[in-house]
């Protein structure tokens, strides 16, 4: 849905609890204690017909006797009755409710459904949010409201935490109690048949009382909704998530427990990536992650810096520091030498930094003084193991008392119980984070580094694609629909390459050839050695059939080669029909990596792309990344990066690396042909073979369907929109282009920033600007298409490498209700109506999108600009709180 209402919801003044009860062991009877006993400040107003006061509180019959009305209902009645009392809490201006009771759509049985839609279509006209139903309910611990019937009231803090399962709620609640964490909001969600994550990621960014967003998920319902929302919220705040089902049997489990499908593992992840959010994979490592987030401090790098005073436990350390994929520190002369000033001769002289069994805590303060300033430290993880001749206590007030002054993050970690537990306390009560064992501490310091690289990869500028390459669908689109219209769900080996040499991925020339005879007549034709494939509709893996021969001369051994595969394959796959064979010259590149690039279709994330290691074996080296689309060079970079085959590809000893930005761009072609064709369900390139020289596809597969709608309609992350762009004649003979920005347009962007007037910087900023900061043009270049929409008068070209002249660009709210406009067009250029022409289409795009309002601020002293307002329509008022703006609004 959206966050409309939510106010209600997590902020509300007054409660009624729908069947409030006083049996003893009822969830009413519990609700109700809860909501007494928290010290809510606001009306509590309890509903039942059966009892005239719970609690010592008047009771009401039914909702039409309430005195007031309350904004947030909280039900514990049967199932039945749920849709009725939905309508009369909306009539009564009830704006927020949840639905603690069962029996919905969980039971995975028509009546349940029904009963779950009817509540749903009771809630729509008013506007009623409902958390749930087969929920926990919710627990705001900040204005003390206790809504569920959770064991005990969490304490407040900064943290909070939605999940979908009401028992991690009641868990994580005792755990985190006995560890002194609190809570900004805890959420249960439930069946989630209003509320969700996505409106809850979008309404805690927002919420200055949440620090860090945790979140336990099983499923998630809107894909595109729920990306959105996330890595807006990334942008802002910690988002660090436990996903639960990783494995196929604990998928099945998410499954029937929350009645919603559950995605495969590896697209979750790379959802979660591409969101920017941090994945954990257990509630310890949640928390954990959560409050070495808080710290603030960011490493710049993942090079640890281990001190301990014993050896064994440095060293446990630091192989943990290898396996999480981060590195030990490498000390300079200098540190060696600072260090050699203040600890006993026999130290490690070496990173982990043992400073003996017997450090005291001022030669804890002394090391930590001599490694602070160190630039090759970008954290530093302390530990202490008792012993007999120093106090581990005075050692953590030492440590204590240096944390202030260090540049970089401090993690602790004091080992055993009775006489580590003081010091944990001290650690604790100091804000700095403390761990049981230093395999936790490390893997918190891991924590930190890829959240921050996260955050770089949201706002780091792609490189413009290294050469525009021209598509055309309508060859691609050709193909697929005279397969379909044979009945077909599968391309031939041919027919796949033609869908990719339309979309320019270089492909080994291949043609078909329907008997042996013919077959060794096109080998002679193509001259010298050739592949021999067989091609049936039934074999889809044609090397396991034994229907691939390499390096095939003439046409005779062709033609006897041919003749032999059609008796072999006739014999093992009797019900194959053969269509005949695929002869394509046998391409030798010594050296060159055999690649594979594919996609296909998520249940919920849509289409997935797919690199690794190709080749025969691809299902055995399982050496495989897996990205969302659309893709730029970064991103397609990143994917790259993440296998193992890529340290092959960069080249080593005398062998030279791979053009990876060839293959960066091939990803990049595979990701706008599934973005254009709807029909495409799979896609498989493998090999790709890849050199420095380039890219060439040697075999590939297509798995088509029919489709309804737009290809694009498919993602998780609306893809840019092409159709969009437009060409605009200018007067004086000049051509531009009108299209949507793209975060390659950064450099551009910049650029025309500084050929702006001080006046033109003021009007459109409101404050004197000298520079157009990375972090802000990030912030214009960037954008989430489904939220956000900036159009550009570009000169035609590569993105990134032409003039921009004028942007206009609207922000609409989670709802796609209401959006605010700003409009630049440069001085030289406003002779030519462009701004009257780019305010125009930002405004047909708006009323397209379905947003039913514009506005913005004006200053009173930018009269072209007024003057444009007027002239489209806009309503004009003085704003209340600043005299120097005018509010502009248009209703769409």
């Amino acid at each position: 849905m959206s966050s409309r209402n939510l106010e209600s919801l997590l902020k509300p003044r007054s409660v009624a609890l729908i069947g409030a009860s006083r049996k003893a062991g009822s969830i009413g009877h519990v609700v109700a204690h809860n909501l007494f006993q928290g010290g809510f400040e606001g009306p509590i107003m309890p509903v039942n017909p059966k009892h005239r006061y719970i609690r010592g509180v008047w009771t009401y019959p039914d909702i039409a006797s309430l005195p007031d009305t309350p904004d947030l209902a909280i039900i514990a009645t049967p199932p039945d009755t749920i849709p009725e009392i939905i309508d009369q809490l909306g009539q009564r201006g009830t704006r927020a409710a949840v639905v603690i009771s069962a029996g919905f759509a969980e039971c995975q049985g028509d009546q349940g459904r029904q009963l779950q839609q009817s509540m749903l279509e009771s809630a729509r006209p008013h506007t009623l949010r409902i958390v749930g139903p087969n929920c926990l309910g919710i627990l705001i611990p900040g204005i003390h409201l206790n809504a569920s019937f959770a064991h005990r009231s969490p304490d407040a803090g900064r943290l909070a935490f939605v999940a979908q399962s009401g028992a991690i709620v009641t868990s994580i609640v005792d755990w985190a109690h006995s560890r002194g964490i609190g809570f900004s909001h805890l959420v249960s969600l439930g069946d989630m048949a209003d509320v969700d994550f996505s409106d809850l990621i979008d309404y805690l960014a927002n919420e200055r009382e949440a620090r860090a967003i945790l979140l336990y998920i099983e499923s998630i319902r809107d894909a595109r909704r729920f990306m959105s929302a996330a890595r807006a919220a990334s942008r802002v705040k910690p988002v660090i998530v436990v996903k639960a089902g990783r494995h196929p049997e604990g998928a099945q489990a998410a499954a029937s427990h929350t009645g919603a499908l559950a995605g495969a593992d590896a697209v979750f992840d790379a959802a979660f990536r591409r969101a920017g959010m941090l994945r954990v994979t257990s509630l310890q490592e949640l928390f954990d992650a959560a409050e070495t987030l808080a710290m603030g401090c960011r490493p710049e790098g993942d090079r640890l810096a281990i001190m301990t005073n014993g050896g064994g436990i440095g060293v446990l350390a630091a192989d943990a520091v290898m396996d999480a994929g981060g590195r030990l520190a490498v000390l300079s002369d200098e540190a060696l030498q600072s260090l050699n000033l203040v600890l006993p001769p026999t130290w490690s002289q070496r990173n982990p930094i043992d400073i003996i069994g017997d450090a005291d805590g001022e030669r804890y303060a002394a090391a930590l003084q001599a490694v602070a300033k160190e630039s090759s430290v970008d954290g530093i993880l302390v530990l202490n193991c008792p012993t007999a001749v120093a106090s581990s206590t005075q050692a953590a007030e030492s440590v204590i008392e240096q944390a202030s002054t260090l540049p970089v993050p401090l993690l602790t970690s004091w080992l055993g119980e009775g006489s580590a537990a003081k010091a944990r306390a001290l650690f604790a009560a100091h804000h700095i984070p403390g761990y049981a064992t230093p395999e936790q501490a490390v893997r918190a310091f891991m924590h930190m580094v890829n959240y921050q690289r996260n955050q770089e990869s949201l706002i780091e500028t792609p490189a413009s694609i290294p050469e525009a390459f021209s598509t055309d669908p309508l060859i691609a689109q050709a193909v697929i629909e005279q397969a379909l219209a044979e009945g077909r769900d599968w391309l031939s080996e041919p027919e796949s390459k033609q869908v990719l040499g339309a979309y320019g991925i270089p492909v080994v020339t291949t043609r078909m050839a329907r008997s042996a005879e013919e077959a060794g007549a096109v080998a002679a034709e193509i001259g010298g050695a050739v592949v021999l494939k067989v091609v049936s509709p039934e074999i889809i893996h044609k090397s396991d059939a034994g229907g691939v021969i390499l390096d095939l001369s003439g046409e005779q051994a062709v033609r006897e080669t041919a003749e032999a595969m059609q008796r072999r394959i006739a014999e093992a796959y009797p019900l194959a029909r053969l269509s005949g064979f695929s002869v394509q010259p046998m391409i030798r590149r010594h050296g060159a990596y055999e690649l594979i690039i594919g996609a296909s279709e998520d249940p919920q994330f849509g289409p997935t792309l797919l690199f690794g290691q190709g080749g025969t074996a691809v299902e055995v080296l399982k050496d495989q990344a897996l990205a969302l689309p659309p893709l730029n060079m970064r991103l397609a970079h990143e994917v790259i990066g993440r296998t193992r085959v890529y340290e092959l590809l960069r080249g080593y000893r005398d062998t030279p690396g791979a053009n990876l930005d060839a293959i960066a761009l091939t990803l990049i072609k595979v990701s706008q042909l599934v973005i254009d064709l709807p029909e495409i369900q799979e896609i498989d390139i493998n090999p790709l073979l890849a050199d420095e020289h380039g890219v060439v596809a040697l075999d590939a597969r297509m798995k088509i369907r029919r489709a309804e709608g737009r290809g694009s309609d498919r993602l998780a992350i609306r893809p840019y929109p092409k159709e969009l762009e437009e060409l605009i004649p200018l007067g004086d003979g000049r051509t531009l282009m009108l299209r949507p920005i793209l975060p390659e347009d950064e450099p551009s962007l910049q650029a025309a920033f500084t050929k702006l007037t001080p006046e033109e910087v003021r009007f459109r900023f409101f404050i004197p600007m000298k520079t157009l900061t990375h972090v802000a043009a990030v912030r214009f270049t960037q954008l989430d298409y489904d939220r956000e929409m900036g159009l550009i008068l570009t000169e035609p070209g590569i993105p990134g490498k032409t003039e921009i002249f004028g942007v206009v660009n609207i922000i609409a709210d989670p709802d796609n209700e209401d959006a605010e406009y700003a409009i630049i067009v440069r001085h030289d250029m406003t002779a030519l109506g462009l701004g009257i022409f780019l305010m125009r289409r930002i405004i047909d795009y708006a009323r397209q999108r379905g947003i039913k309002q514009l506005h913005g601020d004006v200053l009173r002293e930018n009269r072209q600009m007024l003057k444009l307002c007027e002239v489209l329509g806009f309503e004009q008022a003085r704003s209340a709180e600043d005299p120097g703006l005018v509010q502009v609004t248009l209703k769409l």
